[in-house]
């Protein structure tokens, strides 16, 4: 480890594929990453764990514990990336190219180069001096199911004070962000020569009506539900897919419709879910047994930090910037069942996450390992 500098962990890193994705064809495990992750932090003297989650195959979580007891500070991060446009990266996404002051690479910021700078901040600290726990989590599959991160808050084996998640926020201390859902909304009718409508139920038609009451729902969120914290500040709901029928000259059989809504820290998933299923209701009763309603996948709660947290107030005193709600989701909200406070800060910008030639600016190195060592030292040292 002694040998390694900033360039080569993040080389070394950044040159194994690690994509979550829900297509099988672009899915891969994370494991190659866990393994050179567990290398570095045993040379720091860190117990090691590593576990393969249960049902997943193939995806692993990384605990890196050092000193005893519970308490102290949680660095987190995930291990995955996106999968990446071959086309529009005019780099090698699993090479890291250094150009014009930063580091292209898949990655780099979302977020597996953040575990480079865990490492790069360590080795300039005195960690025999721990008067607290100092905890690395590296997680599995953020960019999916969020699986890693819910396995952790679900075993729940340590409990941190505080934690601090890399997501790339351009160092500015993330204290409260939307949350994610994904829902599906199913209508079977009766399908049918086309000639006479009669003859059949039009899915179609029906979704065309369902449509008109979750617009509806979409304008009471906008217009009742404002929390001023998020620059947008409504809980928002997206019309983002449809597919009804197989041709003209039949009566469609089924319209199936998948929407996004972003919950915030006052209307919660379950809450906005109850809205939807209500706003739908009226669909259910004209046309009964018509409807069908579904997760497409588990929803990610809001997350909001505590107004008075410490973590907070050091975190903006390390690193110069006032903290600030977001509309995009994380890990946070899985980790802060912990029962830590807990806040999302890292390096580099969201702009360049999830976009070809992903890269970190250079000039964020030295205030990211500042801000690191700033923490390290008031929580843990």
């Amino acid at each position: 480890m002694a040998n390694l500098d900033f360039f080569s962990l993040y080389k070394n890193i950044i040159a194994i594929p690690s994509i979550s994705s829900s297509d099988s064809k672009w899915d891969q495990s994370n494991e190659g990453v866990i393994r050179l992750l567990a290398d570095w932090f045993a040379s720091l003297g860190f117990q090691i764990e590593v576990t393969e989650l249960a049902e997943m195959p193939g995806k692993f979580n990384l605990v890196a514990t050092l000193g005893q007891g519970e308490g102290g500070l949680l660095l987190a991060g995930h291990t995955d990336t996106v999968p990446f446009d071959e086309g529009r990266w005019s780099k090698n996404p699993f090479q890291v190219t250094e150009e014009g002051n930063r580091l292209y690479g898949l990655g780099t910021i979302d977020m597996k180069g953040f575990f480079a700078f865990i490492v790069e901040a360590l080795q300039g600290l005195d960690l025999t001096q721990l008067k607290k726990p100092l905890r690395i989590l590296a997680t599995a599959d953020e960019e999916t199911t969020m699986a890693g991160a819910r396995t952790i808050a679900e075993a729940a084996e340590f409990k941190p004070d505080y934690a601090v998640i890399g997501e790339p926020t351009g160092l500015v201390p993330v204290v409260a962000h939307k949350g994610h859902m994904s829902e599906l909304i199913r209508i079977t009718g009766k399908s049918g020569h086309s000639s006479d409508p009669a003859n059949g139920v039009n899915a179609m038609e029906i979704m065309h009506q369902a449509m008109g009451q979750v617009l509806g729902l979409q304008r009471t969120l906008k217009e009742k539900y404002a929390d001023h914290r998020f620059a947008v500040p409504q809980p928002t709901l997206n019309l983002g897919y449809i597919h009804g029928g197989d041709s003209p000259n039949r009566i469609c059989g089924c319209c199936e419709l998948h929407i996004d809504m972003r919950p915030t820290p006052q209307v919660g998933a379950d809450e906005l879910f109850g809205m939807l299923k209500e706003a739908l209701s009226p669909i259910e009763i004209h046309q009964p047994g018509c409807l069908h309603l579904q997760h497409l996948h588990d929803p990610i709660p809001a997350y909001a930090c505590r107004d008075d947290s410490e973590l907070v107030r050091e975190a903006e005193k390390a690193s110069g910037k006032r903290a600030e709600s977001v509309n995009y989701c994380t890990e946070a909200p899985f980790i802060q069942q912990l029962g830590c406070e807990t806040i999302v800060l890292g390096p580099g910008h969201i702009a360049q996450a999830h976009q070809p030639d992903e890269y970190l600016d250079l000039s964020f190195v030295e205030p990211t390992k500042a801000v690191l060592q700033h923490l390290v030292k008031r929580f843990c040292l």
